[in-house]
């Protein structure tokens, strides 16, 4: 371990490499995603779709670019963990409010909610754990 001004540094090649041996093995600290070549995945609810950009198979945490087109609904679901959403274009209505583009709405984990895209939406969703879905959509029950 080296320290300079009041800093310490390692030879963790994911803090930093500062000070390390030549011969130390250095794996890559980033992941670059191809956004535009990841295709587009349908989800069971008509209208909306995914690109998935990250996620840890053992804790199911995940981060997601989303799109719904007008009119979307995303029906009744619980937050097993925190959500953190960013609404890029359109926007995003529940019966507590609505997140517009270029705002962020966070969820707690345990809270219920349904929400729908009037005009659309583009936004990128931050997931510690996958939503329980307490409604899933039927053809007797499209929206659900």
């Amino acid at each position: 371990m080296l320290q300079f001004a009041g800093f310490v540094a390692c030879c963790n090649p994911l803090l930093t490499t500062y000070g390390c041996p030549v011969n130390q093995p250095r794996l890559p600290g980033s992941i670059y995603v191809d956004v535009a070549n990841t295709p587009w995945q349908p989800t069971p609810f008509d209208g909306i779709s995914i690109k998935i950009l990250w996620q840890d198979d053992q804790s199911q945490a995940y981060t997601a670019l989303f799109k719904a087109e007008p009119g979307a609904h995303l029906p009744l679901h619980r937050h097993r963990g925190v959500e953190q959403t960013f609404i890029l274009q359109g926007r995003l209505v529940d019966d507590e409010g609505e997140c517009t583009a270029g705002n962020f709405v966070w969820r707690r984990p345990g809270s219920v909610h349904e929400a729908h895209a009037p005009e659309g939406l583009l936004g990128i969703g931050i997931f510690q754990e996958p939503n329980e879905f307490l409604e899933i959509p039927t053809s007797e029950n499209p929206q659900a």
